[in-house]
């Protein structure tokens, strides 16, 4: 307001005056009330972190080294507090575990040690003295030996025909195919690339160190390239093993393709995972991954898309929830520091009777005993989804969960389904950290090739195969 609008209400007199500055006041409060509530929004906003959200540990706030070691320290002390807990270790009486000896059938050398001399006189023993003891000691060494690459030149000949002079040459056996690098060179370079995560110009450097071969980058790729065609029929074999399981595990994760922003889908169960390089992580993009024809149960964290999915057919992550009460716990108001209080502790009896049904295997029992549980969470979420200020901040986690509940609870009923979703990020722990490595792909042939070997890769180490070995094979076969 100018200084001459100011002067023209003060001369319209006492009335004008008040109206102003109730106006202003009422203007004012409301203002103050917007930022108060934004003010504290952002406050809560500020006390995510990776234990109390699904935000990644990499996105947690850098700590001094002293908040390092206090933490560490009062994590100790929690430790040491705890009773009927058993302590980090080997516990009193466990049966340890050394390196068992080969037999002597396995052992391609045996090397004989005998003393120089008697340790009572001296006594230096000649060569004749030297005989074989029924009691010795034994102590064995693994050892490499010097590693080379093996070069084979296989020479295609050409004959003339005696009878119509026709000159044939020879062709080269479907084992020997048209690359330059066999088998195990092949298994070799992609294993290293898919499951250690080693970058093709670091491969061109391993395989001079190692081997003493020459290989370019350009040659590192192109091993990569033919082993994603090797493995395209495998791959819609094992995609089509995956999606005819009754349960599966999905999660995504952030990926990269010449820069451009796109999103690594997978689909796991216990003996298998299948991977897929997607748009985006939108709804349209889960029908794509599981396609028309899925039928079974799904577990997921509770991202948007996964409303896609009928709740009575999906399982929601516990470990989520648990990191979502651990944040309302340290809530500001003293109502959902209640409910994150009340959401931890029966979060907590999920677990441990889920843990016990693991030991005993009664399904029967284990609807039994949860059932207390799913009453009271009902009852914790029915009241905390009442509107009022007082709930202002957990309330539409509460309603958020109603709207799913079915899927709170699916592990109980169905076999093979697990409370939480840990299968799925376990097996999209490599491939971000292969992300983080290689800042993702530069083509579709660099996606094709990720989806192919992760592919193959996870569902090797879940079934405990040798991927080299796995490898080898299939390149022995093309």
């Amino acid at each position: 307001m100018e200084r001459s609008e100011a002067e023209a209400v003060y001369d319209a007199g006492r009335e004008a005056c008040v109206e102003l500055l109730l106006e202003l006041t009422t203007r004012y409060e409301r203002e103050v009330a917007r930022l108060e509530e934004r003010v504290a929004r952002l406050e809560e906003e500020s006390r995510k972190d990776s234990s109390n959200s699904s935000s990644p540990p990499s996105q947690d706030p850098p700590a001094s080294r002293a908040e390092r070691r206090a933490a560490a320290r009062e994590k100790a002390k929690q430790w040491a507090r705890r009773e009927g807990e058993r302590k980090p270790g080997a516990q009193p009486g466990h049966e340890g575990f050394a390196r068992k000896l080969l037999p002597e059938d396995q052992l391609d050398e045996i090397v004989e040690h005998y003393p120089a001399a008697c340790e009572g006189c001296g006594h230096e023993f000649s060569e004749e003295e030297r005989e074989l003891s029924e009691r010795f000691g034994r102590h064995q060494v693994a050892e490499l030996p010097p590693i080379a690459v093996i070069w084979c030149e296989h020479r295609t000949h050409r004959l003339r025909c005696a009878c119509c002079g026709e000159r044939t040459t020879a062709k080269l056996p479907a084992g020997v195919g048209d690359s330059p690098f066999g088998p195990g060179l092949q298994a070799t370079v992609v294993s290293l690339t898919a499951r250690n995560r080693v970058s093709r110009r670091d491969m061109s450097e391993l395989a001079r160190d190692l081997f003493g071969l020459p290989l370019s980058v350009g040659a590192v790729d192109k091993v990569c390239q033919r082993a994603a065609l090797a493995l395209s029929g495998p791959h819609e074999l094992l995609v089509g093993q995956v999606l005819a399981s009754p349960a599966v595990n999905v999660d995504e994760t952030g990926w990269f393709t010449a820069h451009d922003q796109r999103t690594l889908w997978t689909a796991t169960t216990p003996e298998a995972a299948i991977f897929r390089i997607a748009e985006d992580r939108h709804r349209d993009r889960l029908k794509e991954l599981l396609g028309a024809g899925f039928k079974g149960i799904v577990g997921s964290d509770r991202w948007w898309a996964y409303e896609l999915i009928d709740p009575a057919c999906r399982q929601a992550c516990w470990e989520h929830l648990k990191r979502d009460f651990a944040f309302h716990t340290a809530g500001a108001l003293a109502e959902q520091k209640q409910f994150g209080e009340a959401g931890s502790e029966l979060t907590k009896r999920l677990f441990q009777t889920w843990h016990a049904f693991g030991e005993h295997s009664d399904r029967e029992r284990l609807a039994r005993e949860m059932a207390p549980v799913q009453a009271e969470l009902h009852e914790l979420l029915e009241h905390a989804a009442r509107k009022s200020t007082y709930t202002r901040f957990h309330r539409r986690f509460a309603k958020n969960l109603i709207k799913i509940s079915p899927a709170l609870w699916t592990f109980v009923t169905v076999e093979g389904v697990a409370p939480t979703n840990n299968a799925a990020e376990r097996a999209l722990r490599g491939p971000v950290i292969h992300r983080k490595l290689s800042h993702g792909t530069q083509s579709e042939d660099g996606e094709r090739f990720i989806e192919r070997a992760l592919s193959a890769s996870v569902t090797c180490r879940l079934q405990h195969r040798s991927l080299f070995a796995y490898l080898r094979e299939l390149s022995r076969v093309k």
